[in-house]
């Protein structure tokens, strides 16, 4: 019944998403923009544009960019990957930690000239390997201003959680700057039930879990500056950021055959403290060209220290595991960008970009079985991890009218080693082509074509060990991993109906060489590891549509719909398989999550301005599929049902913006089943059956915000 019922709403839901876009494409048809734009790359939004919304800062504008999902960047080790879909003036800020967001949320409103989409090369901008980017433009001259947020969340499976933020923007000495705090109580929580069947279905065990996490987290203090010296533009990027917490997870299993009683009880006590420090200076060195180079450095550290205890109602208690761990990691970047138009039809870009990473971690293991404690040699648990890398890369943009090919070559050389339990170094080069052909008769079509080949960085956590308490289990490190290669190829068409409405289909089909997954290493354990080629292909649609024809005046409904299919060869039975998903249960999920290894996702988010009343409300529903991992000796599947969020929000009194959240409406049950087999998976007889069903609580949130 289960399966029917997640059928029938994944149907209604995608029926009424077709229905929506067929009748708002219909009714918008013939109010499409007439007028013709300079750039049709380009899209422009005036400040007044975001009025009816009554935003308080940039981050409040962006967000209702039609057409534009914000992108944070990943923490790939790198810069170009790694900085998001924001400009500032048209410039990349050198951050990445310190995400595009949090960066939009410290600008005041007030201060925002504009804020332009940008869809192609325009004006000497770096895409990115963005499709588009939100170029946000600040006024020349503002006031001094301070931007303030106050906000308290209920959860019914935490404590209160109160947190703050303050901002400064101002001009001293010719040096416009941002600066401020932002601080949190740290709680969170869950809770459910754990369920064990044998290989026949029978259940053996049952009982309830739970968690809870409180501490404090500074989640930065920083300062974004900028000013001119002689001819040069500089920046200057900081942020400190630190968070204390305390984690523990009780959980008991009554076995039904004899009454037997087993507690498990985990403990974890977590510091994290990171610097992060952003430098560029730009200037143009010659006619026609400029250049900018950025410096960049992360500091992260981790000290935890686990507990595992178990104990029964019988023998008292049989484990207490004990697991110290630091992990330090460090990154500098240094790039270099120049930019040369020798022709008016002609912008070449080159790049060059030095990195240089490292992570160390020692391990500590201790398991005492009532005999006292044991020292547990962890393979892979004490080692360092060096990586040196160099990448080039040149891209001509050649205007052909309503065409524009930008074209070009990158290469990357590296070398990888490691030190501790594994002593190895390897080298690594590559070749990264690419090309993009856009089409943009007017500002409000655009067809593009992009064909490029990736080289996924590496994530050093992958070559060291770790314990995983809760699963009772290792997550192994290797040192043989080398990077995933692909193919992207991309054809996306856009369509701009007026000043809100647009839709945007995308088709795409990945070719994946060295394919990053698990891979044995004995009947038992695992590491992640490279598995061979893949292919991962599929559909997506984003869609912006206003709701006047229905009579919802001042509404508009955002649709997110991505399908897609993958295979790839088992290494464990030789038999095709889809790639695998995210493991783990997300307890703050975000309803716009789109794991790119998902079968599907569904979004829909409805806002509605009473513009008169200052008064706005809205919901957001999300679904999305199953996310498998294939283990050797284990199968892992996790199943959420629909999210269901709701806000109302008013700007009536004293200039401050009154807002009300309802997240988790649903309560939506998170489901961990793992199929552990006799021996290895879909070869040998499923031995036992665990099944999770978590709850994370519904959560109340009420924040009040201002500038003055």
């Amino acid at each position: 019944m289960r399966y029917l019922k997640n059928f029938f709403s994944r149907y209604c839901t995608f029926s009424l998403c077709l229905l929506l876009v067929s009748k708002v494409v219909i009714a918008t048809e013939h109010h499409a923009i007439e007028r013709e734009a300079e750039d049709a790359q380009v899209v422009s939004y005036p400040a007044e544009f975001f009025d009816r919304y009554r935003p308080n800062t940039a981050l409040d504008m962006v967000n209702q960019l039609p057409g534009f999902q914000l992108d944070d960047g990943t923490d790939n080790r790198g810069f170009a990957s790694a900085v998001g879909n924001v400009l500032i003036n048209s410039r990349r800020l050198s951050v990445k930690q310190d995400v595009p967001s949090a960066t939009l949320s410290r600008i005041p409103a007030n201060q925002v000239e504009r804020i332009e989409l940008v869809r192609g090369q325009a004006n000497g901008i770096d895409l990115q390997g963005q499709s588009v980017v939100a170029n946000v433009f600040l006024k020349r001259e503002s006031a001094t201003s301070v931007r303030w947020e106050a906000y308290i969340e209920q959860n019914n499976t935490s404590d209160l959680k109160p947190a703050g933020s303050i901002s400064l923007s101002s001009t001293w000495n010719e040096i416009e700057f941002i600066t401020g705090v932002d601080m949190e109580r740290n709680t969170s929580g869950y809770y459910g039930t754990e369920q064990v069947f044998d290989g026949n279905g029978e259940l053996l065990l049952e009982g309830p879990e739970s968690s809870t996490e409180d501490g404090i987290q500074l989640n930065g203090v920083f300062l974004n500056a900028s000013t001119m010296i002689g001819d040069t533009t500089t920046h200057l990027n900081a942020k400190f950021n630190t968070a204390d917490s305390h984690y523990e997870r009780p959980s008991s299993q009554t076995e039904l055959a004899t009454g037997t009683l087993f507690d498990e009880f985990i403990i974890d006590d977590r510091l994290t403290t990171q610097y992060e420090l952003g430098l560029d200076a730009e200037r143009e060195l010659f006619d026609s060209l400029t250049g900018k180079f950025i410096f960049l450095m992360i500091d992260r550290t981790v000290d935890s220290s686990s507990s595992r205890t178990n104990s029964n109602n019988v023998n008292g208690q049989t484990l207490l595991r004990v697991a110290d761990t630091v992990t330090d990691s460090k990154e500098n970047i240094y790039r270099l960008e120049l930019d040369w138009q020798p022709w008016s039809n002609h912008l070449v870009q080159a790049n060059f970009e030095g990195a240089f990473n490292v992570i160390d971690r020692s391990l500590v293991q201790t398991d005492d079985r009532g005999t006292g404690p044991v020292t547990i040699d962890v393979p892979g648990g004490n080692s360092r991890v060096e990586e040196n890398r160099g990448d080039f890369q040149i891209i001509d943009t050649w205007g052909l009218g309503d065409y524009e090919l930008d074209y070009g070559v990158g290469v990357e050389v590296s070398s990888v080693s490691q030190t501790g339990d594994e002593e190895q170094t390897r080298n690594f080069t590559f070749i990264k082509p690419l090309a993009t052909l856009t089409y943009s008769p007017t500002n409000e079509q655009q067809t593009r074509l992009h064909i490029i080949r990736e080289v996924t960085q590496l994530n050093l956590d992958d070559f060291v060990s770790a314990t995983i308490f809760e699963d009772d289990d290792l997550a192994l490190g290797n040192p043989d991993i080398k990077p995933e290669t692909i193919w992207i190829t991309e054809i996306s068409h856009e369509r701009r109906f007026d000043e809100i409405s647009v839709v945007k289909l995308t088709a795409f089909h990945h070719w994946i060489s060295d394919v990053l997954d698990l891979l044995p290493l004995s009947d038992d354990f695992e590491a992640p590891g490279n598995i061979g080629k893949g292919k991962r292909w599929g559909l997506e649609f984003q869609g912006t549509l206003p709701l006047e024809w229905a009579g919802l005046s001042g509404s508009k409904l955002e649709l997110t719909l991505r399908w897609q299919d993958s295979s790839v060869t088992d290494p464990v039975t030789g038999n095709t398989r889809i790639l695998s998903g995210q493991g783990g249960q997300n307890a703050y999920r975000t309803l716009t999550n789109r794991n790119k290894n998902n079968k599907y996702f569904i979004g829909l988010n409805y806002r509605q301005d009473f513009e008169q009343a200052r008064v706005a409300w809205g919901w957001a529903v999300a679904e999305r599929a199953e996310r498998p991992l294939y283990k050797v000796n284990e199968f892992e599947s996790l199943t959420e049902d629909i999210a269901v969020d709701a806000f109302i929000e008013t700007t009536r009194w004293f200039g401050l913006k009154i807002r009300f959240d309802a997240q988790n409406i649903s309560d939506d049950a998170s489901v961990r089943e793992r199929s552990i087999y006799a021996g290895r998976r879909s070869l040998t007889p499923v031995d036992t059956d665990l099944v999770n069903s978590r709850h994370n609580g519904r959560r109340l949130v009420l924040s009040v915000s201002g500038t003055f």
